[in-house]
């Protein structure tokens, strides 16, 4: 018996009488293959039909409201993001009325009521307004649909810890994956492959061997080759070790000027960046953009240009030399400079009861894949930087409710004021200030936090909690570094003038992003005075790599 196809996902347009025609003919010309396209003059009589959609169990990808409707234009967003809050939200403007709208629309951007606007097509061929309209279906599509295209397949009964890492690890990379039982024919197929006790998680794809008693290192080694594959006499120009944002830049800058370079990372692309919903303010993306689909334009751009990128490498030393030598988890590769980009890692919260549920309910990092899951349930965010609001934004999307958890006494002092501003718009999530997160537990799946009153003793109360996400701060990733490199009381990297004197060469510092050792370079969230942005990151490798050009020059004379 075959399965019924899915419903096409919605893109709800809620026009007036004047631009109902237009809007069809735009929207179905361009995405009625894919989508039910409907159509709703407003502003009465929206709410009834879009809400019936929802109760019917449809996925309403996109919602486009005409600000043609006067002042209930907003209004009628609001009220479309609590019946779908995972819907992209769209004010379509006319083009006679465009600059008078910004006075409106441009507040309610800033504190994301909607997600864009645009001015309604007046011709043929807009592609500058299908282009917005594709990128907002494209990140619908990846953060909220169910895949539909065959892609990675994971067998698992659900009580393997290491599916969350696996699921993020093939999200963060741009691979669609699917989840199968034990029982299913799937798995009877990869078990006549491996063997019918074979550890679980298995995951299989690409035409490669079925990986058994899977993590997301195990994955990312098996899919994507190994450095081993160079041979044993490549010698690389620049070895980068951290694929994150400033890994990624020296990789592009790198590759594109005739270096042989390599990247060495232990998870996927994009570091603690690619795990991030949205970047509002990255430069040249007026729209945002996801980490992820950052990081994975970069690595597209680094390898069509000759990068080796390898995921799922850890690497574990590094011996100085003329040439130097960078050991990983299962062999060493050699390169005339190195580029120390590993960025930083999320501090561990310490609490037993909590890490025994990691990958369970509990999870490090933003862990975007998980947020499906989350719809109809409480969540709780611990951290107050950039990455934990857009965290919760993320996450305010499925779930019931959402706290974020915080130490400080406000937000504001570390965390974006955008961020800050489009969170108190949110009625779902909640702000805790001087407060801790000291115990928690469940029987096999996260089922109650412990929460300390700061300001009162300590005090704690018990709560229930279906999801904790836990984005602590940030403590550097290179305990492999030898102690020729040196770094400050907090093990973060030092370079050029703030190198201790005594280390300088002929009396002069090291280039601004040299380490104390030559031929050997820091950037990004690694170097000790860093300002920890995306875009500060992929200038510091970008400009690193002028830098090991004149060390390389240096040296050959």
């Amino acid at each position: 018996m075959t399965e019924s196809p899915r419903p096409k996902p919605v893109i709800l347009l809620v026009a007036t009488a004047e631009s109902r025609d237009v809007l069809e003919n735009e929207f179905r010309g361009r995405y009625a293959r894919d989508y039910d396209v409907r159509t709703l003059l407003g502003p009465d009589g929206v709410l009834e039909p879009a809400g019936a959609l929802v109760a019917e169990g449809r996925q309403i990808a996109l919602v486009g409201v005409d600000h043609g409707l006067g002042e209930v234009a907003l209004g009628l967003v609001d009220d479309l993001r609590k019946l779908s809050p995972s819907s992209r939200r769209i004010v379509l403007v006319p083009s006679g009325t465009f600059q008078q709208a910004l006075e409106v629309l441009r507040p309610a951007l800033a504190v994301g009521r909607l997600d864009t606007y645009l001015l309604i097509p007046q011709g043929p061929r807009d592609e500058e307004f299908h282009t917005a309209i594709t990128e907002y279906l494209s990140e619908w599509a990846t953060s909220t649909s169910t895949p539909e295209v065959a892609g990675v397949r994971i067998v698992d009964d659900g009580t393997q810890p290491a599916v969350a890492g696996i699921r993020d690890f093939l999200d963060r990379m741009g691979v669609p994956w699917t989840r199968y039982r034990p029982d299913s024919a799937v798995a009877d197929e990869l078990f006549a492959e491996v063997g019918s006790g074979a550890e679980l998680p298995l995951v299989s794809a690409f035409g490669r061997p079925t990986v058994v008693g899977a993590t997301d290192r195990l994955v990312a080694a098996g899919f994507y080759g190994a450095p081993s594959d160079l041979g044993d006499d490549f010698v690389a120009d620049l070895l980068i070790v951290g694929a994150g944002p400033a890994g990624l830049a020296a990789a592009v800058y790198g590759a594109s000027e005739g270096l042989r370079t390599v990247v060495l990372d232990p998870e996927a692309v994009g570091g603690q960046a690619g795990t991030s919903s949205m970047i509002r303010n990255y430069l040249g993306f007026p729209r945002g953009v996801s980490g992820m689909r950052l990081a994975f334009r970069a690595r597209l751009q680094a390898t069509r240009f000759g990068a080796r990128i390898f995921t799922g490498r850890a690497v574990e030393g590094l011996t100085l030399g003329d040439v130097h030598e960078v050991s990983y988890d299962e062999g060493v590769l050699q390169t005339r400079s190195v580029l120390i980009a590993c960025g930083v890692r999320y501090r561990r919260l310490g609490v037993d009861g909590l890490e025994a549920l990691v990958g369970m309910g509990v999870y490090y990092g933003a862990a975007t894949s998980v947020a499906r899951e989350m719809e109809g349930r409480d969540v709780f965010i611990v951290g107050g930087g950039n990455s934990a609001g857009q965290a919760a934004l993320h996450l305010a999307r499925f779930a019931r409710s959402v706290t974020i958890v915080v130490r400080r006494p406000t937000l504001a002092e570390t965390m974006s004021a955008y961020l800050v501003d489009e969170i108190a718009t949110h009625d779902d999530i909640t702000v805790l200030t001087r407060a801790q997160v000291v115990d928690g537990g469940g029987d096999g799946h996260l089922e109650r936090i412990s929460l300390a009153d700061l300001d009162a003793d300590g005090t704690t109360r018990t709560v229930p909690a279906d999801g904790l996400f836990l984005l602590l701060g940030a403590e550097p990733g290179c305990d492999w570094l030898p102690d020729e490199v040196v770094r400050d009381a907090r093990g973060f990297v030092l370079t050029g003038r703030d190198v201790p004197k005594e280390l300088w060469r002929d009396g002069l510092p090291p280039a601004p992003l040299e380490t104390s050792v030559p031929g050997v370079f820091a950037a990004g969230d690694i170097r000790a005075g860093s300002m920890k942005r995306v875009a500060s990151a992929s200038g510091e490798g970008a400009g690193a790599v002028s830098q090991v050009h004149a060390h390389l020059a240096a040296a050959r004379d």
